[in-house]
């Protein structure tokens, strides 16, 4: 059994070639027919007024006249017809009586012979000029009045005339010139859409309009199915394209077609970023912060684009959210601090237990118990003031862990009198994850620049000081230390990443996060951070937090 053929479906480059050689055709079979036609036309014209000029200039001779008057008028006009025949170019001039007979013709037999045609309105005295069927066929003529003299009787009639194959023999010499004008015009036209088709074809890699529809669906239903960012940037670094996530990622304004065609240096984003999509190279998994976000960015250049494989065809980008991750990571450092505070006091413990025991076997008593009663106060006055000022479990817990930790490495961390968060006033848009980000590490950063203080030929150990409280509709975070401080004229940079309250002023090097996720932390909220003197001596940062504001829509 034979297998059915399966008819592959015509590509759009043949497609586009067969309409334009259609199309080729017509206009120029059109432009043909109309020239034939036009032509035509112009030729009986041409012929009428050479008959109408011809059969004017006989009747007007003196000679004419004359001879019109004698007793044989076709000895003088016959010779006189034929001469002017033969130099005008017509193919018969004949001069007749009034009454119509011939005193010459071409063919001298036919002399004496009744004219055939109209000769009424030349007996009226007006020349005309007719088509009409005589001895000779069809032709074109002219009947023009002979008068006895200016205004007088019409002694005689001369009809010129060129018969009408004459005009087509002209006809077709100009025919078979126009049909090759046509032939040189529908094989350039072929030849221009053959080329046309062959580049369209190269650049659709032969596919048909129906496929090159679908994947236009799928490239638009993939762009949005995506929960990536993605952008597209050309040749001269603006954008061809961007869909929603990458708009949300970014912390572009406005709908995604609009952003089509601006340039990367317009759009906003940090000089860092900025500087990455402006760079022809490829990045792989680069961190990056915007005013909202932290974003995964790679890039990868396109070469070629029908023009060579070296040229800059532009750039894809692709964008993934990092942020929620790196608060996982703040989370998981924050779990990790605790642990290592618990195993340092648990070793601590037993320390102090094992001192409480020899105390004990040692047979005093009474030191032991006044040793356990004074340790156990400190650990207690601490967790009592904590517990007492913020409600809030999260940041309770973030703060008995981060003064343990601070105690680990020497550091002082005391909570304000005026400190306050009583449990259920922070809303659901602003979620402890998001608190654990900011008080942390701001409590991070603060404990690292008073580690180790020193003053001259002696050392003093550390302090931070921690407020927490609700003032109306925000929630205020305040820590300060005893630290080295910001100069003033880096209060602008401290927030950018790779800057650390532990480097010497304004010294950027590999760390440097956490300052940076703060600011961008307390902007999704709706907050502010501020960097002042603390009156310990070091840095002091705010962060102020309104209660009302709902956080940035985070992307699907």
């Amino acid at each position: 059994m034979r297998r059915p053929r399966i008819r592959r479906p015509r590509s759009l480059a043949g497609q586009l070639f067969a309409t334009q050689i259609v199309l080729v055709a017509v206009v120029v079979a059109g432009c043909a027919v109309f020239a034939c036609l036009s032509d035509r036309q112009q030729a009986e014209e041409a012929a009428r007024r050479q008959v109408t000029a011809a059969a004017t200039a006989v009747a007007a001779a003196p000679d004419v006249r004359s001879a019109a008057a004698g007793p044989d008028p076709s000895a003088v006009l016959q010779p006189y017809a034929e001469q002017v025949r033969h130099d005008t170019g017509v193919d018969f001039v004949t001069i007749m009586s009034p009454t119509g007979v011939r005193w010459s013709h071409p063919d001298p037999a036919r002399i004496g012979e009744p004219f055939l045609g109209h000769t009424g309105p030349a007996l009226a005295g007006r020349t005309f000029s007719e088509t009409y069927t005589g001895t000779l066929g069809p032709s074109v003529r002219a009947v023009a009045p002979v008068r006895a003299r200016p205004g007088g009787p019409v002694v005689a009639l001369v009809s010129a005339g060129i018969t009408v194959d004459t005009i087509s023999a002209g006809l077709r010499d100009e025919l078979v010139a126009l049909t090759a004008v046509a032939l040189a015009a529908l094989t350039a036209g072929g030849l221009g859409a053959y080329l046309l088709g062959a580049r369209l074809r190269r650049h659709t890699d032969g596919m048909d309009a129906a496929a090159l529809g679908r994947m236009r669906a799928y490239h638009e239903a993939t762009l949005h199915a995506v929960r990536e960012g993605l952008l597209l940037l050309d040749a001269g670094r603006r954008v061809a394209l961007v869909n929603e996530g990458g708009r949300a990622l970014l912390g572009l304004r406005g709908p995604c077609g609009g952003l089509v065609g601006r340039h990367v240096t317009d759009l906003g984003l940090p000089p860092a970023l900025t500087a990455a999509l402006l760079d022809a190279g490829p990045r792989v998994d680069e961190v990056h912060l915007t005013d909202e976000r932290i974003v995964v960015v790679n890039t990868s250049p396109v070469r070629g684009g029908g023009a060579g494989a070296d040229r800059d065809g532009g750039t894809v980008v692709t964008l993934r959210d990092h942020t929620e991750i790196q608060a996982l990571s703040g989370e998981l450092d924050s779990v990790r601090s605790f642990a290592e505070a618990l195993r340092s006091q648990a070793h601590e413990a037993a320390n102090r237990l094992h001192t409480v025991v020899s105390l004990i076997e040692l047979g005093r008593a009474d030191e032991a118990v006044d040793f356990a009663t004074a340790e156990l106060e400190l650990a207690q006055a601490l967790t009592d003031r904590v517990v007492a000022a913020v409600a809030e479990p999260v940041l309770a817990a973030l703060l008995l862990g981060k003064a343990a930790q601070a105690n680990e490495h020497g550091v002082e961390l005391a909570l304000t009198d005026d400190s306050r968060v009583d449990d259920g006033l922070l809303p659901p848009g602003l979620p402890a994850r998001d608190l654990v980000t900011v008080l942390g590490n701001l409590i991070d950063n603060a404990v690292e620049a008073a580690t180790g203080e020193t003053a001259p030929g002696t050392r003093r150990p550390g302090r931070v000081t921690v407020t927490a409280r609700t003032d109306g509709e925000e929630l205020l975070l305040r820590v300060g230390d005893s630290g080295p401080g910001v100069p003033p004229d880096a209060a602008a940079e401290v927030f950018r990443r790779g800057w650390s309250t532990k480097a010497p002023a304004g010294a950027p090097h590999g760390r440097g996060l956490g300052l940076a996720l703060v600011r961008q932390t307390a902007r999704r909220h709706g907050g502010t951070v501020t960097v002042g003197a603390s009156p310990d001596g070091g840095a002091e940062f705010t962060v102020v937090l309104p209660l009302t504001t709902n956080p940035t829509e985070v992307p699907a």
